[in-house]
């Protein structure tokens, strides 16, 4: 059984318009189902769905004149008297295929659907001169409403946080408590989510994680010291919801700072790391203000560090929470701190394993100290104090 995601209902409204639809993420969260799903959306049968990890796919592409490839796509049916469709799958594995895509985008009436796995590469793939021919849309794996909805369970989310507030009861609480401690335990990957084996769940972690350093890693970068690279990668995973001192770890594996840069843009462009920055009024302190790190996904940070229960909710937070807005940080060397703002809507949030009404009133004086608009204590219990949200309505 398929399960739509939330990007479904936008990729299917792109199939009218005429822009290239780019589908990129890391690997395993689902871009390839996804854009099958949307692919039998089409109500036409001049369209064709291309695999560029098969070279007989890519030969497809390969003429010096590109008007000669309708020639080749008529093996598959493909004609250009009429708008064809044209779905490629891992467009990574054929570079110089962005050519040939932008000539059929001038030249004909064509829609074009793409997935890549890697932000990173795709931030050099796409010439600028595809500007303004491309929207680009990013997957994740499974926040915690979808993760319901992949365990076929039917809860309501709410946008507004003062309706999360608003609506929140022990009863649906208690209901969905088994299933956010189960994301919060092995996280959102999609073969992981509809595997309810806890052995296999852990055996899918393993080779996701195994996929990501083996194909895109060893692919996609040029690292000469991989060993460096890998150590660096569990270096970081127990240090979620830290701030990242590059001078530190600079140390400890005994490379230089420079190099450590480099693998941090890797590891973040690939979308294995998340960097969230300071929140100050300051623009310079900011850009050079000491960034906190959160992980891709619980269930690789659960399985490779066995960080505590209290860094597991955070991570999640921070993963459900990004989806609303711009997330920054406050903290202080000493003193009050705030895990997260949502800087468009000024909304605080505090994450704590369990939360009470001192917590509450702590962080209204620091909300109020830089002006927030709303906040909250976000808690893995339930409870009814005021400005107290459970983790699971996030």
């Amino acid at each position: 059984m398929l399960f739509p995601r939330k990007l479904f209902k936008p990729l299917k409204e792109q199939i009218n318009k005429p822009e290239i639809v780019v589908l990129t993420g890391m690997r395993r969260v689902g871009k390839t189902t996804l854009l099958n799903m949307v692919y039998k959306k089409i109500d036409s049968d001049n369209k064709v769905f291309l695999d560029l990890t098969n070279p007989m796919h890519q030969m497809v592409f390969e003429e010096k004149n590109y008007d000669n490839i309708w020639s080749n796509l008529k093996e598959y049916n493909i004609f250009a008297k009429e708008k064809a469709y044209i779905f490629l799958d891992e467009i990574q594995q054929k570079p110089d295929i962005v050519n040939v895509i932008k000539y059929f985008y001038d030249h004909f009436k064509v829609k074009f659907f793409l997935t890549g796995s890697s932000s990173f590469y795709f931030k050099n793939l796409f010439p600028e001169s595809l500007a303004g021919r491309k929207v680009v849309y990013e997957i994740f794996p499974l926040d915690f409403e979808e993760f319901l909805i992949f365990k076929k369970q039917a809860k309501t989310f709410y946008e507004d946080f003062k309706l999360k507030e608003k609506n929140k009861n022990n009863i649906s609480y208690e209901k969905y408590k088994k299933f956010y401690d189960e994301y919060l335990l092995y996280g959102g990957f999609p073969q992981v989510v509809l595997e309810e084996r806890i052995n296999r769940k852990k055996q899918w972690i393993e080779d996701i994680f195994k996929s990501y350093f083996e194909i895109d890693v060893r692919t996609l970068a040029d690292f000469k010291q991989i060993s460096i690279f890998r150590d660096l990668i569990f270096l970081l995973l127990k240090r979620a919801g830290s701030r990242l001192e590059i001078n530190k770890i600079s140390s400890e594996l005994g490379v230089s700072r420079p190099t450590i840069y480099s693998y941090i843009s890797f590891l973040k462009g690939t979308y294995f790391i998340y960097l969230i920055p300071p929140f100050t009024k300051n623009i310079d302190r900011e850009v050079s203000g000491t960034k906190k790190i959160y992980i891709c996904d619980n269930g690789i940070l659960n399985h490779f560090s066995r960080v505590s229960l209290g860094s597991l909710l955070e991570n999640a937070v921070f993963l459900n929470l990004k989806k609303y807005d711009e997330v920054k940080y406050y903290q202080k060397r000493k003193g009050p701190e705030i895990d997260f703002i949502l800087i468009n809507n000024s909304v605080g949030f505090e994450v704590k394993e369990t939360a009470n009404l001192k917590e509450y009133k702590r962080l209204k004086k620091t909300a109020d100290l830089l002006g927030l608009k709303e906040f909250y204590i976000v808690a893995n219990n339930f409870s009814t104090e005021q400005g107290i949200l459970t983790a699971q309505d996030i």
